[in-house]
Protein backbone atom coordinates (compact mmCIF):
# COMPACT_ATOMS: atom_id res chain seq x y z
CA UNK A 1 0.00 0.00 0.00
CA UNK A 2 2.39 2.84 -1.08
CA UNK A 3 1.37 5.92 0.43
CA UNK A 4 0.08 4.87 3.69
CA UNK A 5 1.83 7.20 6.68
CA UNK A 6 1.80 4.01 9.30
CA UNK A 7 2.89 0.32 9.43
CA UNK A 8 0.50 -2.36 11.26
CA UNK A 9 -1.96 -2.15 8.15
CA UNK A 10 -4.89 -4.07 8.20
CA UNK A 11 -4.24 -4.07 12.43
CA UNK A 12 -8.08 -3.10 12.74
CA UNK A 13 -9.16 -5.92 10.75
CA UNK A 14 -7.97 -8.37 13.01
CA UNK A 15 -8.39 -6.15 16.04
CA UNK A 16 -4.27 -6.29 17.21
CA UNK A 17 -3.84 -2.68 17.73
CA UNK A 18 -0.39 -1.65 17.88
CA UNK A 19 1.25 -0.73 21.12
CA UNK A 20 2.34 2.96 21.56
CA UNK A 21 -0.54 4.46 19.39
CA UNK A 22 -3.87 5.72 20.44
CA UNK A 23 -6.75 3.61 20.17
CA UNK A 24 -10.50 4.04 20.21
CA UNK A 25 -13.33 1.40 20.33
CA UNK A 26 -16.75 2.10 20.38
CA UNK A 27 -20.24 -0.69 19.67
CA UNK A 28 -23.55 0.23 19.83
CA UNK A 29 -26.42 -1.85 19.38
CA UNK A 30 -28.57 -1.06 16.21
CA UNK A 31 -32.01 -2.08 15.75
CA UNK A 32 -32.15 -6.54 14.87
CA UNK A 33 -33.04 -6.89 11.07
CA UNK A 34 -30.79 -3.26 9.63
CA UNK A 35 -27.74 -5.67 9.39
CA UNK A 36 -27.83 -5.67 5.76
CA UNK A 37 -29.19 -1.84 5.04
CA UNK A 38 -26.83 -0.68 7.79
CA UNK A 39 -23.90 -2.18 5.90
CA UNK A 40 -24.50 -1.05 2.98
CA UNK A 41 -24.85 2.71 4.14
CA UNK A 42 -21.30 1.79 6.00
CA UNK A 43 -19.84 0.10 2.34
CA UNK A 44 -21.87 2.52 0.19
CA UNK A 45 -20.36 6.10 2.03
CA UNK A 46 -24.03 6.99 2.84
CA UNK A 47 -23.11 6.58 6.94
CA UNK A 48 -20.51 9.10 6.42
CA UNK A 49 -22.42 11.65 4.57
CA UNK A 50 -25.56 11.59 6.79
CA UNK A 51 -23.49 12.25 9.79
CA UNK A 52 -22.38 15.23 7.74
CA UNK A 53 -19.11 14.36 6.53
CA UNK A 54 -17.98 15.53 3.14
CA UNK A 55 -16.56 12.53 1.34
CA UNK A 56 -14.95 12.93 -2.05
CA UNK A 57 -14.33 9.35 -3.21
CA UNK A 58 -13.12 7.86 -6.39
CA UNK A 59 -15.46 4.72 -6.36
CA UNK A 60 -19.49 4.98 -5.68
CA UNK A 61 -18.62 1.74 -2.74
CA UNK A 62 -15.31 0.72 -0.54
CA UNK A 63 -12.85 -1.26 -1.87
CA UNK A 64 -9.37 -2.25 -1.65
CA UNK A 65 -7.15 0.34 -3.03
CA UNK A 66 -10.15 3.15 -3.47
CA UNK A 67 -9.21 6.47 -2.24
CA UNK A 68 -11.08 8.80 -0.17
CA UNK A 69 -10.69 12.45 1.37
CA UNK A 70 -13.28 13.47 4.37
CA UNK A 71 -13.60 17.17 4.73
CA UNK A 72 -15.00 18.00 8.16
CA UNK A 73 -15.77 22.06 8.78
CA UNK A 74 -16.99 24.32 6.63
CA UNK A 75 -14.93 26.58 3.25
CA UNK A 76 -11.61 27.35 4.17
CA UNK A 77 -12.14 25.99 8.24
CA UNK A 78 -12.59 22.65 6.12
CA UNK A 79 -10.10 19.98 7.68
CA UNK A 80 -9.60 17.74 4.90
CA UNK A 81 -8.12 13.98 5.61
CA UNK A 82 -7.15 11.88 2.66
CA UNK A 83 -7.56 7.67 2.92
CA UNK A 84 -7.18 4.45 1.12
CA UNK A 85 -9.39 1.74 1.56
CA UNK A 86 -7.01 -0.70 2.95
CA UNK A 87 -9.37 -4.00 3.59
CA UNK A 88 -12.71 -4.60 3.10
CA UNK A 89 -15.56 -7.41 4.73
CA UNK A 90 -18.76 -8.90 3.06
CA UNK A 91 -18.99 -11.90 4.35
CA UNK A 92 -23.05 -12.10 5.73
CA UNK A 93 -21.75 -11.51 9.08
CA UNK A 94 -19.02 -8.79 9.10
CA UNK A 95 -20.12 -5.82 6.56
CA UNK A 96 -17.30 -2.83 7.04
CA UNK A 97 -14.14 -1.95 5.57
CA UNK A 98 -11.08 -0.30 7.31
CA UNK A 99 -9.00 2.63 5.89
CA UNK A 100 -5.59 4.78 6.48
CA UNK A 101 -4.23 7.24 6.40
CA UNK A 102 -2.45 9.28 3.55
CA UNK A 103 -0.11 11.98 3.45
CA UNK A 104 -1.44 15.16 4.15
CA UNK A 105 -3.81 13.92 7.08
CA UNK A 106 -3.81 15.70 9.94
CA UNK A 107 -3.20 12.19 11.50
CA UNK A 108 -1.76 8.75 11.18
CA UNK A 109 -3.35 5.87 11.88
CA UNK A 110 -6.21 2.96 10.47
CA UNK A 111 -9.77 3.13 11.39
CA UNK A 112 -12.42 0.30 10.72
CA UNK A 113 -16.21 0.81 10.56
CA UNK A 114 -17.60 -2.62 10.70
CA UNK A 115 -21.26 -3.90 11.26
CA UNK A 116 -22.03 -7.36 12.60
CA UNK A 117 -24.69 -9.61 13.72
CA UNK A 118 -23.50 -12.27 16.90
CA UNK A 119 -24.75 -15.42 17.31
CA UNK A 120 -28.26 -13.91 18.61
CA UNK A 121 -29.32 -12.03 15.53
CA UNK A 122 -28.24 -8.99 17.21
CA UNK A 123 -26.80 -6.41 15.22
CA UNK A 124 -23.63 -4.02 16.14
CA UNK A 125 -22.17 -1.40 15.06
CA UNK A 126 -18.27 -0.45 15.80
CA UNK A 127 -15.51 1.86 15.26
CA UNK A 128 -11.74 0.30 15.84
CA UNK A 129 -9.32 2.82 15.28
CA UNK A 130 -5.55 3.92 16.10
CA UNK A 131 -3.51 6.91 15.62
CA UNK A 132 -1.45 9.64 15.90
CA UNK A 133 -0.95 13.15 15.33
CA UNK A 134 1.07 13.53 11.77
CA UNK A 135 0.17 17.40 11.76
CA UNK A 136 0.31 20.66 13.50
CA UNK A 137 -3.45 20.80 13.97
CA UNK A 138 -3.55 17.43 15.57
CA UNK A 139 -0.49 18.41 17.95
CA UNK A 140 -2.06 21.31 19.28
CA UNK A 141 -5.15 19.50 19.73
CA UNK A 142 -3.74 17.54 22.63
CA UNK A 143 -6.74 15.93 25.01
CA UNK A 144 -9.20 18.11 22.65
CA UNK A 145 -8.21 15.47 19.79
CA UNK A 146 -8.63 12.08 21.72
CA UNK A 147 -12.31 13.64 22.90
CA UNK A 148 -13.36 14.65 19.32
CA UNK A 149 -12.05 11.26 18.43
CA UNK A 150 -14.47 9.21 20.91
CA UNK A 151 -17.28 11.93 20.04
CA UNK A 152 -16.66 10.95 15.97
CA UNK A 153 -17.20 7.29 16.81
CA UNK A 154 -20.13 8.07 19.12
CA UNK A 155 -21.84 10.19 16.35
CA UNK A 156 -21.18 7.93 13.84
CA UNK A 157 -23.00 5.02 15.62
CA UNK A 158 -25.99 7.48 16.57
CA UNK A 159 -26.09 8.39 12.90
CA UNK A 160 -26.43 5.02 11.79
CA UNK A 161 -29.07 4.01 14.39
CA UNK A 162 -31.33 6.60 12.79
CA UNK A 163 -30.09 5.35 9.44
CA UNK A 164 -31.75 2.03 10.17
CA UNK A 165 -34.73 3.17 11.84
CA UNK A 166 -36.25 5.47 8.96
CA UNK A 167 -37.24 2.10 7.15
Amino acid sequence: MAGLTYPDVGATRTGDLPAGWRHVHHRVRLPDGCHDEAGAAVLGWRLHRAAGIRMATDAPRAAPGVRVVSGLGVGPFRLRAPCEVVWVADDGNRIGFGYGTLPGHPARGEEAFVVSRDDAGHVWFEVVAFSRPAGWQMRAAGPAGRVFQGAYAWWLGRTLRRLCTRR
